[in-house]
């Protein structure tokens, strides 16, 4: 009797870490963040933007319907996307491309490139179905939306992995960030979409407010008390893994994704979409 007993125990707690996997790849959570910065303008006080990254290509729910239900239920003012919408290894376009555009019956969307559509090599294949979709593909250039008369700035810069063969990707990239926010006005209220956080460092260098990344997947692995685990090209206990890091003149907000690529599982670290509202403080609102 004892030894059924032992058993009965092992098979309940297989099935109830095998359903806690199951969980934490799959049950996605709302993220909000609310951004306070003297820069917001009147106008844009409560500007809903709605920051998905990293789907690998995954899907939940037919045509995306799992998601497009979170989205809608936010009723967000736009939507960003911030990379790796496919994934190399395990390529279907077809989820990325229902996804922003069930996105884009709720909002403008955004787009920019991450590591994995350069890696997959397929992407002037996907840049024309995302264009002709209706979804504001951003490669090293910006974009002007007009809230009640006051201009909203949106700036994009392609993945370095564009580079792969360049000698100074970094060089590459201030170039490219150059590009992306030329004509930007100091005073006005500038966002920028790029894949990698790590180099939050050069984004700082512009006239740029708010940064919205990705590419971390959340340090894949999250400890609590201690955070992120691992991350592409920052290693072990990354610095910039997933949340709000405010800087003196700029916000950067990680999203942890929603998809995995190489490491197939997530443990504390479900898979998230970020509802930011911009705000701007109470002292400067007369």
């Amino acid at each position: 009797m004892r030894s059924w007993k032992i058993v009965l125990s092992a098979v309940v707690l297989v099935i109830l870490f095998a359903l806690f996997l199951h969980t934490e790849n799959n049950s996605v959570s709302v993220t909000s963040i609310v951004v306070e910065n003297k820069r917001v303008p009147a106008a844009l006080d409560g500007f809903k933007i709605m920051h998905i990254s990293d789907l690998h290509s995954k899907r939940f729910g037919s045509n995306q319907q799992k998601l497009t239900k979170m989205i809608r239920t936010e009723n967000p003012d736009m939507v960003a996307f911030t990379g790796d919408l496919v994934d190399r290894d395990n390529y279907d376009e077809e989820a990325g491309i229902a996804l922003l555009m069930q996105a884009l019956t709720v909002a403008p969307v955004y787009y920019v490139t991450g590591n994995h559509e350069w890696w997959a090599g397929r992407f002037a294949e996907l840049e024309p179905k995302l264009v002709n979709a209706g979804i504001t593909v951003l490669r090293d250039e910006n974009a002007t939306i007009r809230v009640k008369g006051t201009a909203l700035h949106i700036a994009g810069v392609d993945d370095i992995a564009k580079f792969s063969a360049h000698n100074d990707r970094d060089e590459a990239l201030r170039v490219n960030l150059g590009r992306a926010l030329e004509g930007l006005p100091d005073d006005d209220f500038n966002i920028l979409l790029a894949h990698r956080p790590e180099h939050v460092s050069a984004y700082g260098s512009y006239p740029v407010d708010l940064v919205l990344s990705g590419h971390t997947h959340g340090g894949q692995i999250r400890l609590p008390f201690i955070g992120g685990l691992i991350a592409p090209d920052q290693g072990f206990f990354p610095k910039y893994a997933a949340g709000a890091y405010d800087f003196k003149d700029m916000t950067l907000i990680i999203n942890r994704g929603l998809g995995n690529s190489v490491v197939p599982q997530r443990i504390f670290n479900r898979p998230e979409l970020i509802l930011i509202t911009l705000r701007k403080p109470a002292v400067d609102k007369r």
